[in-house]
């Protein structure tokens, strides 16, 4: 005769979802948006629209990979102070990650958004000002 063991957790308990962070690069009409663990690996990237639909999509879109708490945007201040507030709204600590210069841009050709993302735990938090996250 044998005996069945009892599994300790049941199908009730909710699954352990791993913290992921968001990287974002702003623009005026489409925000770009990576997904990236906590060692760094790329989990995805998409394109939403900057509108307030768009930040919802974009958030729903990140959760699906994961536990979002921390997101580094760029352009905080300009392209990116609507969906700053939005996060922050949503309790998502936000980052400002600093836009490399022009030059930059051009040569690394490095998807910004995942430059967001990886920098948003060494970045400075977004500070309210004129025109900037509140």
């Amino acid at each position: 005769m044998t005996t069945r063991q009892r599994s300790t957790s049941s199908n009730a308990d909710p699954p352990v979802r791993r913290e992921v962070v968001l990287g974002v690069d702003t623009d005026g009409e489409v925000h770009v948006a990576a997904v990236i663990s906590p060692l760094g690996k790329i989990l995805g990237t998409e394109s939403f629209p900057a509108t307030a639909t768009g930040y919802r999509q974009l958030l729903v879109w990140a959760r699906k990979r994961g536990t979002v708490r921390r997101a580094g945007v760029e352009g905080t201040g300009t392209f990116g102070a609507g969906l700053s507030r939005y996060l922050l709204a949503q309790r998502i600590q936000v980052y400002e990650v600093n836009r490399p210069d022009r030059s930059a841009r051009r040569l690394l050709e490095v998807g910004p958004a995942r430059r967001a993302g990886r920098r948003a735990g060494r970045a400075q938090w977004a500070r309210p000002g004129p025109g900037q996250v509140r």
